[in-house]
């Protein structure tokens, strides 16, 4: 009798095979998404059946959709078959506490795929391969195609939403007496840090575009009567006196000069003993899995821009004036960078 052959340990491969498979993954979270799955589930458990009935699709494919996410902990089966939410489903219903829908959404959008196809070009020549895709900068491409804008846009939007209450969390506003938001948007996080420190005084610097809804929104959150908008561009002028500037992912999106620019501004806005304030990706000093590693490449491929550790964020600040005083960690895998003039 023969000997058996020696089997070979291949877990390293199927490891790797898993990780090269997760696009696959990814698409089936954006069907999910797409049907609205998450929110026919969202009064009870279902079958395969009833949920393709309510959704409009076929329930034989609905089940083997759901049967693949729920391996992966996207929804769950209980033991009559039927189909339930677990704890990561759950935040793909629309209407849920941040929602990462919208991120399902576009990552299953054409032309995020045709721009992601192109990520060799920019690994080879060091520089954003958008605009020689599209012939123009990411900023005119929105403006160019709003549907994918939209979709862009809502995608991140969740995502900034969802960093809120963790940064509200963490860090102490209130011994500020005016919190200038360097382009903030709509204005979300200073409404909250009007609301978390009532003695406090905000103002919104945006374009007049980004800001047409703030003025209902701060005041649906009861702070307008503490709240100035003033209008300006990424690399303008601030408004000066305040205490503390707040830069909040906008850092990250400037090449290095446009970014020693626009802290230059703050520092030259700033009142004395004030404080420069910015909420960004801050990576490891090892390569351990974070959330920034794949910010990172969405920076380098579209803008040329990048995420930095703490270490380069202190040499960065210090070019604009700056010392770097401490990090603040929050729950969510961002940190606040506080900093003083020198």
């Amino acid at each position: 009798m023969s000997a058996l052959p020696e089997v070979r340990d291949q877990s390293d491969s199927y490891e790797l095979l898993h990780l090269i498979q997760g696009a696959v993954i990814t698409q089936a979270i954006s069907v999910a998404a797409r049907l609205g799955i998450a929110d026919v589930l969202a009064d009870g458990p279902l079958s395969a059946e009833e949920i393709a009935q309510r959704v409009g699709s076929d329930p034989k494919a609905t089940h083997r959709i759901l049967r693949a996410l729920s391996g992966h902990g996207v929804f769950a089966v209980r033991g009559d078959g039927r189909y339930e939410h677990s704890a990561l489903s759950d935040k793909l219903r629309e209407d849920a506490p941040d929602s990462m829908r919208g991120f399902a959404l576009l990552m299953s959008h054409p032309l995020l795929h045709e721009e992601w196809g192109h990520l060799l070009a920019t690994v080879e020549s060091g520089e954003p391969n958008l605009p020689k895709l599209r012939g123009m900068g990411a900023l005119d491409f929105f403006h160019a195609t709003p549907e994918y804008a939209g979709v862009f846009f809502k995608a991140f939007g969740e995502l900034s939403e969802s960093e809120t209450d963790p940064i509200l969390a963490a860090y102490d506003f209130s011994a500020f007496s005016t919190v200038v938001d360097v382009i903030a948007g709509r204005g979300n996080l200073l409404a909250g840090i009007l609301k978390q420190a009532p003695d406090v005084k905000g103002v919104l610097y945006d374009s007049e575009v980004a800001t047409v809804d703030s003025p209902a929104l701060f005041e649906a959150a009861g702070v307008a009567d503490r709240l100035t908008i003033e209008h300006g561009g990424y690399l303008g002028k601030l408004p000066a006196g305040a205490d503390a500037y707040l830069f909040k992912h906008i850092i990250h999106d400037f090449s290095e000069a446009d970014a020693v620019t626009a802290l230059r501004n703050a520092r030259e806005a700033i009142a004395p003993g004030g404080k420069l304030l910015v909420i960004e990706y801050v990576l490891p000093e090892n390569n351990e899995k974070h959330l920034g590693h794949t910010i990172d490449l969405w920076l380098m491929l579209m803008l040329g821009a990048q995420d930095r550790t703490l270490a380069q964020y202190t040499e960065l600040f210090a070019k604009a004036g700056f010392k770097v005083t401490r990090a603040v960690p929050t729950s969510a895998p961002i940190s606040i960078i506080e900093a003083i003039p020198v």
